[in-house]
């Protein structure tokens, strides 16, 4: 199994997958937020950015398949975002099915100010909903649940391919003297 990973990842398409996958997801986020009129609270933006990691590493590793720096790069940011994003969407779960007065999502998004995100980009990075709402249910589970599925399902993929890139490759063979 690790050798069939380790020879997809060392292509392009899988990298393009990762990628056409991730911005499939934000772009149905967008439809959520512009389409439905469901507003996006913190914990969403959040997940977003987490996303976004996702998607930028699928960007990464299609520029170089190829080269184990840029594989290793790539699934670096890859499962930053999506382990970031599987916490974010459990905190986001609990915050929905546990409400507490005293355990509450902050108001407002909290970015470095040298990448202040919700200022530079209002229309995907700016919330204006409550994390404790549920505005929206697919087969009984919410949009969080949903995302604690998707960003497990992308942390354990990647984690996968990232065990892979330890084994070894087939050696080819090297006779000389044929």
């Amino acid at each position: 199994m690790f050798g069939y990973l380790k020879r997809i990842s060392t292509g392009r398409s899988s990298w393009l997958l990762l990628f056409v996958s991730a911005i499939c997801l934000e772009l149905t986020a967008l439809y959520f937020q512009y389409g439905l009129k469901l507003n996006p609270c913190v914990m969403c933006v959040y997940e977003r950015v987490a996303l976004f990691g996702v998607a930028f590493a699928g960007i990464i590793g299609f520029i170089a398949p190829r080269f184990f720096i840029f594989r290793l790069l790539a699934l670096a940011v890859g499962l930053w975002g999506a382990i970031k994003g599987l916490l974010f969407s459990i905190k986001h779960v609990g915050y929905q099915l546990h409400p507490n007065p005293w355990d509450q999502c902050p108001m407002f998004v909290q970015f470095p100010e040298t990448l202040p995100l919700d200022k530079w980009f209002p229309a995907l990075f700016h919330p204006t909903g409550l994390c404790s709402e549920i505005n929206w249910t697919f087969m009984s589970f919410t949009m969080p649940q949903w995302l604690v599925f998707i960003f497990g399902f992308y942390t354990v993929a990647l984690g996968l391919i990232f065990l892979s890139q330890l084994k070894k490759s087939a050696v080819k063979n090297r006779d000389i003297f044929r």
